[in-house]
């Protein structure tokens, strides 16, 4: 079984406890802030096997697993995670504004607010790359037409009287 289903399994298993589950997903932001905090240090790509990666960032191979499929879509060159091993060889080489822009839309205020982003990107550029990603989000609905305003169509009817009759 490739590491990322073995990964899923772990982590997504429904049945354990929901006080299990909890201290789980705790103790794995914690570690994940670990290696985030020391690859936004480094200006330097990383790269290597799986099992290489995981000991240099204290985390077991599936926690590196884990780690790699949250990242993948911020990557410069995305890793083949899903039949990945502990001897496949990954790049964790990404780009600063769509990893910021990735863990606002996860709602990740422990990544997006670590101190280290400040060598990275200014803090204007953080808070105009955290609007983009929220505005990217919002729905923003036209204004509704009323029952007697003209009709958008141009016909100069009431809206009741021309398309919405049917409406």
């Amino acid at each position: 079984m490739a590491l990322l289903e073995q990964w899923k399994t772990l982590a997504y298993n429904q049945n354990q406890d929901a006080g299990t589950y909890q201290r789980f997903w705790a103790r794995y932001f914690e570690l994940e802030k670990g290696v985030y905090e020391k690859l936004l240090e480094s200006t330097e790509p990383v790269s290597g096997t799986v099992k290489e990666l995981a000991e240099k960032y204290d985390l077991s191979v599936l926690e590196m697993a884990g780690f790699l499929d949250g990242i993948n879509d911020s990557l410069k060159e995305a890793n083949p995670i899903d039949d990945m091993e502990e001897d496949t060889v990954v790049s964790l080489d990404f780009e600063d504004e769509k990893l910021y822009k990735n863990m606002v839309a996860a709602k990740a205020d422990w990544l997006y607010n670590l101190p280290q982003w400040e060598g990275r990107l200014t803090e204007e550029r953080r808070a105009e790359l955290y609007k983009e990603q929220k505005q990217s989000t919002t729905i923003v609905k036209g204004k509704k037409i009323g029952r007697n305003d003209p009709c958008p169509c141009g016909s100069g009817k009431k809206y009741k009287f021309c398309h919405g009759r049917n409406a």
